[in-house]
């Protein structure tokens, strides 16, 4: 058996010698019990383990419907893709939305304007 040094916040040592002293055990014996506990229960293969996990508690999900969601929910009135992502999933998007949209073309185009204007 190997002995370690370990550095424990003194809330932690607190808690760890009332375990201790409820149990009629040493804090190297709570720690073991504790560590032997730790390892039954970690996963072994945790991508196994979450592989498939949305099905396996009933969320069924069409990938394809999925990414086009996310998608619309990370589209905003100034990117370029606006009308594109908007015709795909037009129930993500709102009169608001489409203000803002109006409003960042119009802001655009006079910007535009404005730099043409200047530069000639």
């Amino acid at each position: 058996m190997t002995r370690i040094l370990a550095d424990l916040p003194d809330e932690d040592i607190k808690w760890l010698d009332a375990q201790a002293a409820e149990q009629g055990k040493s804090r190297a014996a709570v720690l073991r019990e504790a560590v032997a506990a730790y390892r039954s229960e970690a996963p072994k293969d945790w991508l196994d383990i979450g592989f498939g996990a949305w099905a396996r508690h009933g969320i069924a999900a069409d990938p394809h419907e999925y990414e086009r969601h996310r998608r619309a929910e990370w589209t905003r009135p100034w990117d370029d893709d606006y009308e594109e992502v908007r015709a795909e999933s037009p129930e993500c998007f709102d009169d608001y939305d489409d203000k803002e949209r109006a409003h960042y073309l119009a802001l655009t185009r006079k910007a535009e304007a404005e730099r043409d204007k200047g530069g000639t």
